[in-house]
């Protein structure tokens, strides 16, 4: 056995006990590394005391003395042991870092301490297989045409110059922001340019974006109730006091008195598509919204969800082209139109709030994604992005026409579908006795996954129970055996409430 040069016999089985060897095993390099930090800061080897020289300490423990030194040097680099002429010592450490050490191990684990926002952010998300059939959200991935797709990264990588693999404009790359403004100008009627355009990590990362770019914790932000869950994040995540607007077949319902009592310096709406009812907001109403807003000293937000799938009808125009410099910041995404997985979406800026905050934006943002951006542009201006959009709108046509044949034919119970003339998905209403998040968790047993609606609200009421039934991912001819496996349970969702509220029947009287 090594004469240690630490002077403590109780260190001696430390440093000769043998590593463990075969299959399973740590490398010996890092079993000596581990051992040795352990020791250390437990106190077992004392700070000044002399460590076994590398060719000692390796023909005890029958290692390599490379191993040895490697492992010295990474101690010294983690500032455990001192490496000089008189050899390899222990470094000096405080006594509280000891302490540490040495309680760290029998204390209960404590969660941590983050930030209150987090307690009002739920998670919704990842906690089901959004590959399965009824998925709201969800487009035909299976239909993307990925060739085209292909080409056009082939094509964008081949001509960019290898400046392109470095950082771009923090706004995103200048021939896409040029592609979405035309894009916009003739099919959404959006009053923009190149200039006024960041693009960002879909469409919550826009939403992030404005809530960064003109609100402060404590500002108040309305949103749409039942509405889209990725903006209630967001707000929350900003320190927002966030108060929930009721949405009705026209839209979000502002009461008169809210503009008093509640002023708010964010508004989030989804005018075209509603998100999750369908509902379209009406002119009237945006025109009112508009003009409010304004007076108010307030910012819109207009997601334009799932505008671009519109199934009767010319498409709406979007409610930022309404009045010139309305008060309105326009978000969109190509997560739908193209492939969730692509991540980019966009922000139309107000003119006014480009010119202030662009600054501002370039030093908070990297520009990335540079080649997937270089492509995406390609692929708008070479008309392949038109041609996908016009083969999925009449897909999606016919999806949602076999969906409302199914619920009409074989759903069975009492129930109404909301808007649904637009996107992926149809809502239906249903009676409070078939709970839809029961339904919602039985039916992802069976392999389906709608949504709750009851889910989608931060004050739910009511009315707000129902499913959101997703079509985009759900071939049409598998619609009549979903909806009646859905049928079923509901009804055995419902059978035990109305036993509970149902006396039972009386004996009939006997007769003679």
């Amino acid at each position: 056995m090594i004469e240690t040069p630490l002077g403590d016999a109780a260190t001696a089985p430390l440093l000769s006990s043998p590593l463990a060897r075969g299959r399973g095993s740590l490398p010996r390099q890092r079993q000596l590394i581990q051992r040795l930090k352990q020791a250390i800061l437990a106190g077992q080897l004392p700070a000044g005391g002399k460590l076994p020289s590398s060719r000692a300490l390796s023909e005890e423990l029958d290692i390599s003395r490379n191993t040895v030194l490697i492992a010295y040097e990474q101690l010294t680099a983690e500032g455990y042991v001192i490496a000089d002429r008189q050899g390899t010592r222990v470094a000096p450490l405080s006594a509280a870092a000891r302490s540490a050490a040495r309680e760290a191990a029998p204390l209960p684990v404590q969660p941590p301490a983050t930030a209150r926002r987090l307690t009002r952010i739920i998670s919704t998300r990842y906690t089901h297989d959004g590959s399965l059939p009824m998925t709201p959200g969800t487009p035909a991935l299976t239909q993307f045409p990925v060739n085209a797709w292909r080409r056009a990264q082939d094509r964008a990588l081949q001509a960019a110059p290898a400046t392109a693999l470095g950082y771009g404009h923090p706004a995103g790359e200048p021939a896409l922001r040029e592609a979405i403004a035309q894009y916009l100008r003739v099919s959404r009627g959006v009053h923009c340019d190149a200039s006024r355009i960041v693009i960002t990590e879909g469409a919550q990362g826009g939403l992030a974006l404005c809530v960064q770019l003109l609100t402060n914790p404590g500002d108040t932000a309305w949103l749409e109730d039942p509405g889209y869950r990725g903006a209630k994040s967001a707000f929350h995540a900003g320190d927002l006091n966030v108060v929930a607007m009721r949405v009705d077949a026209d839209g979000i319902v502002i009461p008169e008195s809210a503009w008093s009592r509640q002023p708010p310096r964010l508004i989030q709406t989804t005018p075209s598509h509603q998100y999750p009812t369908g509902a379209v907001l009406s002119l009237t109403r945006r025109l009112d919204l508009l003009e409010r807003a304004r007076r108010a000293g307030a910012w819109i937000i207009e997601d334009d969800y799932d505008s671009e799938f519109r199934h009767q009808g010319e498409p709406i125009a979007a409610m930022q082209g309404l009045l010139p410099d309305a008060p309105v910041l326009y978000v969109g995404t190509f997560s739908k139109t193209m492939f969730p997985a692509l991540r980019l979406g966009f922000l139309v800026l107000p003119e006014a709030i480009a010119r202030e905050a662009m600054p501002s934006i370039i030093e908070m943002q990297r520009g990335g994604h540079r080649l997937e951006q270089l492509a995406m542009a390609a692929f708008i201006e070479n008309g392949q992005f038109s041609r996908h959009l016009g083969r999925m709108r009449r897909l999606y046509r016919e999806r949602q026409a076999a969906l409302r044949e199914a619920l009409a034919l074989h759903l069975g119970i009492e129930h109404e579908v909301l808007g649904g003339h637009c996107g992926l998905h149809l809502t239906v209403r249903l009676p409070p006795v078939y709970a839809d998040t029961s339904i919602v968790a039985e039916a992802r047993k069976l392999g389906m996954n709608p949504g709750a609606l009851s889910s989608f609200a931060l004050t739910p009421r009511i009315e707000d129970n129902g499913l959101v039934i997703g079509y985009g991912n759900t071939g049409a001819e598998r619609f009549p055996a979903l909806v009646r496996r859905l049928r079923d349970v509901a009804l055995a969702v419902a059978k035990p409430a109305r036993d509970r509220v149902s006396p039972p029947a009386r004996p009939a009287p006997a007769t003679s």
